[in-house]
């Protein structure tokens, strides 16, 4: 089978330029947003819409142009993507690797027009360079990605250069068959067509992906914004209700044990009153760093307001609760707290409770803040349980 390539080419490639045109836009507009590898996928985008139109002029500007030139700008744009993908995952972009890699394809296209003119290899230079990028490139998504594994946007770009890749690696098995001066007919073989329009779907396909990576990193970032006291790094008191009201779910369908913590830094008014509210800002900080590191990779914490936190352990019973509610008096009875304010410390006072069949995760607050109240009634510094448990009522600090 024989297909005019003109005939099939110039609106797929007219396409491209479009799609690029209009990626450009898309990753304008999130400049502003922070995100990492905007900067760079920008770029990328921009380099195939200068590209297209090189290599269209192919007859009518010289080879210098429509052929080393357009490839060169050809490989920048898969060495910026690359490097757009490096950033977005806080990787280096490995820049020597990939203008290297770049410069010899350069080079051997130059060679392949000037010194030995052959189309083949020059079609193997650029298509072997770009699939070992789009290949590095999926190793760099399965390495390093830390964001949702199940995101689809994340699997999109993984498996589109890994396809890609294949595409590229097929176009240079196929011209390595070829005679080394092939016919048009050769040209036009539907082969030859298919791989082609592969290659001009790599980067609106790639950067589409990544388009949608960006966004939803976004809605991450909001979703964490509104879910998520933004000085301590704590949940809001209306996510973490939610997250209890599941937790209470999971307890009752499994019959695991599920207890709460509530949490009150003493005399917090004091340490206000003191050394200032800068002060009093960064000793909760420096409380929920230390708590967090004190906790399972289940637990959760949650600030209820002002200096008040809660923490929740699912399957984990009341000893083991208070257990870990007395380890963290101890560590908050011997940190120190320093800044340009100067040098503090601070107690808290936690009520402990589990929760019980049949109990709403309200009821289960009620019970841990009684425990609460009567841990600061007796003193303050100290660990108080709620009576249902089996625990000794109250340790002393």
């Amino acid at each position: 089978m024989t297909i005019d390539p003109v005939l099939v080419l110039a609106p797929i490639f007219l396409t491209t330029e479009l799609l690029s045109l209009a990626l450009c836009m898309a990753l304008a507009s999130l400049r502003r947003s922070g995100l990492p590898g905007v900067r760079q996928w920008l770029l990328a985008n921009l380099a195939v819409v200068v590209y297209l139109p090189l290599l269209g002029l192919r007859g009518i500007v010289p080879d210098s142009i429509s052929i080393v030139a357009a490839n060169g700008i050809l490989a920048l744009s898969v060495a910026l993507y690359y490097a757009g993908c490096a950033h977005f995952l806080g990787q280096p972009p490995r820049w020597n690797w990939l203008l290297g890699g770049a410069l010899l394809q350069v080079l051997a296209v130059s060679y392949w027009r000037y010194g030995d003119n052959s189309l083949p290899m020059r079609v193997m230079a650029i298509s072997a360079y770009s699939a070992v990028v789009c290949t590095a490139t999926a190793w760099l998504m399965l390495k390093h990605y830390r964001g949702r594994r199940s995101s689809v946007h994340y699997r999109l770009l993984t498996g589109l250069a890994c396809i890609f890749a294949l595409s590229q690696l097929a176009r240079s098995i196929y011209f390595y068959t070829l005679h080394p001066a092939p016919t048009s007919i050769m040209l036009a073989s539907g082969w030859n067509i298919v791989l082609l329009c592969l290659g001009a779907a790599i980067m609106p396909a790639l950067s589409m992906s990544a388009v949608l990576m960006l966004h939803e990193s976004l809605q991450t970032e909001a979703e964490n914004a509104a879910n998520r006291d933004f000085m301590t790094g704590a949940l809001s008191r209306k996510h973490l209700f939610t997250i209890g009201q599941q937790q209470i779910l999971h307890a009752a369908a499994s019959h695991q044990p599920l207890t709460l913590l509530l949490i009150d830094l003493d005399h917090f008014k004091t340490i206000n009153d003191t050394f200032g509210h800068a002060a009093g800002d960064e000793v909760l900080r420096a409380f929920a760093d230390m708590v967090h590191g004190h906790l399972r990779g289940q637990d959760t914490l949650g600030r209820l307001g002002g200096e008040e936190f809660a923490i929740l352990l699912p399957d984990a019973t009341v000893e083991a609760g208070w257990q870990v509610a007395e380890r963290l008096r101890l560590h908050a009875q011997q940190h120190l707290v320093s800044s340009s304010f100067g040098d503090c410390r601070y107690s808290i006072s936690i009520g402990v409770a589990d929760w019980h069949g049949g109990e709403s995760f309200d009821q289960l607050c009620r019970r841990a803040d009684q425990a609460l109240y009567e841990a600061k009634n007796n003193g303050r510094n100290r660990v108080h349980v709620s009576p249902v448990g089996v625990v000794p009522a109250a340790v002393a600090g």
